[in-house]
Order: structure tokens, then C-alpha cells, then sequence
């Protein structure tokens, strides 16, 4: 069963992590095993210090989810050998009318060329104009032939080579014209076997009938193999021993990874003429191979999105996605779907607070170390229930996961916020902690949010975090950037922006701003008091 990723947030908060992996936890203990927590990033340093706290490994970190080869139900013919002959990949190809082609691999499995059945067809056309075989390994042809080497066991022969002839009864000289080194096919004509041993035939092959049993241990430099097949039947397989490498395409290849995104595949696919084209893994391995009907209805990617529900603020290729389900607690912004889906939206301080009451909806509960994590993702996002976004059942649910954990909130909730952001970190590293982009009224933004217990160390580096945010300010082309420094302790915010300055004094009623950057007490929530006013300012 394909996986359904449970998804948060571009640069992953707490919450957005825990809420991810308690749904993901909640599915598969009810019996739903395919759901996978991911992340959109590597973890803060809160984060990262609430996941080795409480013993959680890493979830994945997912990229995109664009449609890829491995997501579509690509043939998987048998790949054959180099040195395979003829015969039994027309067998393969025979037997499995839909493929038009099949991969030829080295030992390895490493792809070697592509063998299809009009160059199956061409091979043979072309043994009729030249009915010349080279070095065709005698195993091969023994196979073919369903033959045995009547020679005396001494001699050895390892291939043949030669010029196929028929050697039918005639009322002239036997085997006129036939050249020294040939292969002669014949049937029970004694004077035809022994005028081909004379001349030094490469290879005498006798067809039906009992005549081998004359011969039967005869050393000679002419290899003299019986078959129960016919003359004609005889003469085909012969060509149909030559190994498929001799055959197969190898130049010129166009061929594709698991990885690869279908539209980009799709674009090469038009512009090429094959009708099949392997795939290859990340050894380089052939693992199957797709044609032009595949790409026409391809099996999507399946998310939850958790913890968001804008589409800048989501997964890169949420578009060729299919979406499952959206658990929330922001504003409706404009994720779109293409059919219904399971939405739960709720006015509470944190996503993993719904998530929570899901648990105790189904009659499940969490593991204690899940429901410590759980509790702390509820404090990060209420900034331990400070945030005016808290609700009573926020914290209701905090303290009622705290019991099962057996872990006492306030003291979680000072070292949580002391192992936050380091601010000793690289600028710009700062600048990505939480951020999230906003669309209001034709206005672009960008907000990030560190939450500490002293902002003043964080405010000496001003002089390097300006020119950065100008840099990404005008990358980005927003039209303003705010950082919020966030103090749990003062329970308040120095707001650091650049763009409008106006805007901020109007939007947050501040008085005479000095350097682009201002104290905002009881602000905390970028959702609840930054996002609103802004968007109450700009109608």
C-alpha cells in the first residue's frame, strides 16, 4: 500500500512536528498502517530537543511531493541476460502480448541495451539474405536444437561459426559449392555426413532418425550434434542461439530513475520515439519499464496536511498531490482540492490540541512518551498558555497528557524554551527559524518567529541580521519582513521589521519607533495579534 505522508509546515515548529506525528501515530494504531510522519525540514532546536527527551527518532523529511516514476504502475518484465539467446526472449516477449520491449542487463542487473520484437524480426530477415552465424556459444544452440554433441568426449567445442546449409538429396555431387568451416544440416544421408567431414565442417547437424548412432564417438574437429527436430526447425534455431547482446540496442538509450518527476519524463518522452523505456533504481539497477499509456493517468502522492492549509506555506508540488485530509487551526487560506476531503479546523492554540482530542474521540490513548511530546507541542504553541490563541481546552488537554506522560508542565516548559534558538546561530539560519510567508491584500510577507527567555542577546546582532533581512527581503520581494523575538518570561515581543514603517505604528498603536525595531508587550502570537492587525490595516 502506498504511503499517505502526514505533512506540517515549511520551516517546522513544535507543533507543526508533534501534530504530524501523533495523526500518523492515531491512523496506524487503528489499523491504518500506511501513514508516514514527515517533515517539510530539519527541526528547530526546541524541537530536536523534545524529540531526544522524549525518545522519538526523526521523522522523514520530504521534499516535494510531484508525481515520480516510482508513484505509477510501471511494467516489470523479466530482465534477461547478455548472454540470453534469441529464442528465449522471443518466449518472454511471446508470452506477455503488452510488452514491446525487454531490458537486457549485465550480471549485475546494470542495464546492457533493449531488446524489442521488431529487432527480433529484423535479425531473422537479415539471416536469410546472409545465413552466416558467428560464434554462436554451443550451449546455446544445444539448448535450441534440444540436442546432444555425439563426438567422442574428448573433444571440446566452445562455439561455432559458419555458413548454414541444407544439404537436401540430389542427383550430383553432395554439398557442391559448400565451403571448408560451414554447418551442414542434414538428415539420414550418410554420403552428406561423410563428404562434410571431408571438407572440415565447423559443424555437421543431424536431423531425426538413427543415423547418430553410427557416428556416436567419433573424434573429430567437426562438432556432429543430433536433433529430434527437423531440417527446417533446425536451420531457424540455429540463428535463434545467437545471444540477444549481438541484437539488442545499445546505443542511443533514453531511460529513466524512480525519482525522476513525470513531467519531466512526460517532455522527454515526446520528444523521443521508443516505445518503452527502462528504469532504473539508484544502484543503476533495471527495475521495470514504462510506456506513453502509463503517463497518462498517473497514481498520485497522498498527504494530510497538518498544522497549515496555505499553499506557500505547503509541500513544493501539493498541485499533482492528492489530499486526504486537513487539520488545522489558521485562518482558511487557498489550498485547494479536487474532490472532498476530511477537514477538521478548530478556533484552539494548537493543531496537536485537536489531534489530541481525535485520540480520546477514538478511545485511544497515546504512549507516555507520546503524550509528553504531545503536551509540550501544546505549550510551545500556546508559549505556555500565554498566547491570547489559548484556549481552556488547550490547556485541559496539556495537563490531562502531562498525568499519562507522569511529567510536570512548568518545569518542561523552561527547559523546552531554554534549549530554543540558540543566538549564536548564523544569521540566516535565524531568519528561517518558523517563518511563514503571507498574502493580505496584495501585499507579500514574511514572519518569522523566535521564542527565547532574553531577547537582548538577540538584539546585539541587529547590525548582522539587518543586512540579511534586506537581502532576503528583496530576493523574496516582499513587501515587508518581521521577526518576531518573542520572551516568554516579559510575555511580549520586540518586533524587528523592515518595510513600512507607518504600517507598524498604525497597525500595533506604538509610539516613536528607533531602528526597526519596537517592544510589543502581550503580543506572542503571530497568528492572533500580528497577521490580524496587518490585515485589519490593509482591508
Amino acid at each position: 500500500m502506498d504511503p499517505i505522508y502526514v505533512c506540517g509546515h515549511r520551516n517546522p515548529d513544535t507543533d507543526s512536528v508533534v501534530s504530524a506525528m501523533a495523526y500518523a501515530a492515531l491512523h496506524n494504531a487503528l489499523g491504518d498502517n500506511e501513514y508516514v510522519a514527515a517533515m517539510l525540514g530539519h527541526p528547530n532546536d526546541e524541537t530536536r530537543f523534545l524529540l531526544d527527551r522524549f525518545g522519538f527518532t526523526d521523522p522523514i523529511i520530504l521534499n516535494t511531493v510531484r508525481t515520480q516514476v516510482r508513484d505509477i504502475d510501471y511494467d516489470r518484465p523479466p530482465n534477461i541476460g547478455a548472454n540470453v539467446p534469441i529464442s528465449h526472449a522471443w518466449e518472454i516477449l511471446h508470452a506477455n502480448t503488452n510488452l514491446s520491449a525487454v531490458p537486457v542487463t549485465h550480471e549485475d542487473g546494470r542495464l546492457f541495451g533493449m531488446l524489442t520484437a521488431g529487432g527480433i524480426a529484423e535479425s531473422d530477415m537479415e539471416s536469410i539474405h546472409r545465413p552466416f552465424v558467428e560464434a554462436v556459444p554451443v550451449f546455446n544452440l544445444l539448448s535450441a536444437l534440444e540436442g546432444h554433441i555425439i563426438n567422442n568426449e574428448e573433444d571440446t567445442f566452445d562455439v561455432i561459426s559458419g555458413e548454414v546449409t541444407i544439404a537436401l538429396p540430389s542427383s550430383g555431387g553432395c554439398l557442391r559449392g559448400v565451403k571448408e568451416g560451414s554447418i551442414v544440416i542434414c538428415g539420414q544421408q550418410e554420403d552428406v555426413v561423410e563428404e562434410a567431414l571431408k571438407r572440415k565442417a565447423s559443424c555437421i547437424i543431424i536431423c531425426q532418425g538413427s543415423l547418430p548412432e553410427k557416428y556416436m564417438g567419433l573424434s573429430s574437429s567437426t562438432c556432429i550434434i543430433a536433433t529430434p527436430c527437423d531440417a527446417y526447425r533446425a536451420a531457424r534455431m540455429i540463428y535463434q542461439s545467437i545471444p540477444v547482446q549481438r541484437i539488442a540496442q545499445t546505443e542511443g538509450l533514453v531511460y529513466f530513475h524512480l525519482n525522476d518527476y513525470i513531467d519531466d519524463v512526460r517532455d522527454t518522452v515526446l520528444q523521443s520515439r521508443y516505445r518503452s523505456y527502462p528504469i532504473l533504481d539508484h544502484r543503476e539497477r533495471v527495475v521495470g519499464t514504462l510506456s506513453r499509456y502509463h503517463l497518462l493517468r498517473p497514481r498520485r502522492k497522498r498527504v494530510v496536511l497538518v498544522d497549515h492549509n496555505e499553499k506557500s506555506q505547503s509541500i513544493p508540488g501539493l498541485d499533482q498531490a492528492e489530499i486526504v485530509a486537513i487539520i488545522d487551526h489558521h485562518r482558511l487560506a487557498d489550498v485547494q482540492t479536487g474532490a472532498p476531503v476530511f477537514m477538521r479546523n478548530e478556533p484552539v492554540g494548537s493543531t496537536t490540541t485537536i489531534v489530541a482530542t481525535m485520540f480520546q474521540e477514538r478511545g485511544l490513548l497515546p504512549s507516555e512518551k507520546m503524550a509528553g511530546l504531545m503536551a509540550a507541542a501544546i505549550l510551545s504553541d500556546t508559549v505556555l498558555f500565554k498566547s491570547p490563541t489559548c484556549t481552556p481546552r488547550d490547556r485541559r488537554m496539556a495537563e490531562r497528557l502531562a498525568r499519562i506522560a507522569g511529567i510536570d508542565l512548568e518545569t518542561l516548559g523552561r527547559e523546552m524554551f531554554s534549549a530554543g534558538t540558540s543566538s549564536e546561530k548564523p544569521v540566516d539560519e535565524l531568519l528561517r527559524t518558523d517563518f511563514k510567508e503571507f498574502h493580505i491584500a496584495g501585499h507579500d510577507l514574511g514572519i518569522c518567529q523566535i521564542t527565547c527567555l532574553d531577547i537582548d542577546r538577540m538584539l546585539t546582532r541587529l547590525p548582522e541580521l539587518f543586512p540579511a533581512m534586506e537581502k532576503q527581503k528583496a530576493l523574496k520581494g516582499y513587501d515587508m519582513l518581521l521577526m518576531m523575538l518573542t520572551d516568554v518570561l516579559r510575555c511580549g515581543t520586540e518586533l524587528v521589521f523592515l518595510g513600512e514603517e507607518e504600517a507598524v505604528k498604525q497597525a500595533f498603536s506604538t509610539g516613536p519607533i528607533v531602528d526597526h525595531h519596537v517592544f510589543l508587550p502581550g503580543v506572542v502570537s503571530r497568528k492572533k495579534q500580528i497577521v490580524p492587525a496587518l490585515a485589519a490595516l490593509w482591508g
